[in-house]
């Protein structure tokens, strides 16, 4: 490995297979940086994202000091604007937070690491990335995973699909495609990848 830090953005749509590649990563040695869990996190432990979504949202907005999940939903899906403010308040501290994390893992003598976000690109986390894997799967391979794990219909697992960005075009900004399609083995997918990144 180089003497740099190669960071990774890990993305693909619903029930593509995301965290099954992260966690075929990480058994090859290589951290990963889970930013939905630390989003989560850092709603109820940053104090400059607690007072920006109470003055937004007011103090209802968390409940015992845990997020009011329904509240925010309502609000963040009651129109891309308001969803838009959410995130700006969120996301650069996620980007933070990632960076120093990176940084951490570095210094400990890892060589790649990476972050997995299914809103990658919309959130502008490939800004802070070397390059982007986008992790595929067939659409019915992925409606069929969702309903299972999610028990719910496919009506709605459409629905999910079709609010995300087009799989084609997160492909035509990714620098490497997985096929996780349950047939092609990850494995060597991921030697492939590695050889190309050195």
């Amino acid at each position: 490995m180089s003497g740099r830090l190669i960071k990774l953005g890990i993305t693909g749509g619903i029930g593509s297979g995301k965290s099954f590649f992260s966690g075929a990563l990480r058994t090859k040695g290589v951290p990963v940086f889970d930013s939905d869990a630390e989003a989560k996190k850092l709603m109820v432990s940053d104090e400059g994202i607690i007072l920006a979504l109470k003055s937004l949202l007011g103090n209802d907005v968390y409940v015992n000091g845990e997020i009011n999940k329904s509240l925010l939903a309502s609000y963040i899906f009651g129109s891309p604007q308001n969803a838009e403010k959410v995130n700006s308040i969120v996301h650069p501290c996620v980007k933070k937070a990632f960076l120093s994390w990176a940084d951490e893992c570095f210094h400990s003598g890892h060589g790649i690491v990476a972050i997995e976000s299914a809103i990658l690109f919309e959130s502008g986390f490939d800004d802070i990335v070397d390059k982007v894997v986008m992790v595929y799967a067939p659409l019915d391979t992925r409606i069929s995973r969702v309903m299972k794990r999610d028990n719910t219909t496919e009506a709605k697992v459409l629905e999910r699909i079709n609010s995300q960005m087009d799989d084609d075009d997160k492909m035509s900004r990714s620098d490497f495609v997985i096929e996780n399609d349950g047939i092609k083995p990850l494995d060597e997918q991921i030697d492939v990848l590695f050889s190309r990144l050195v």
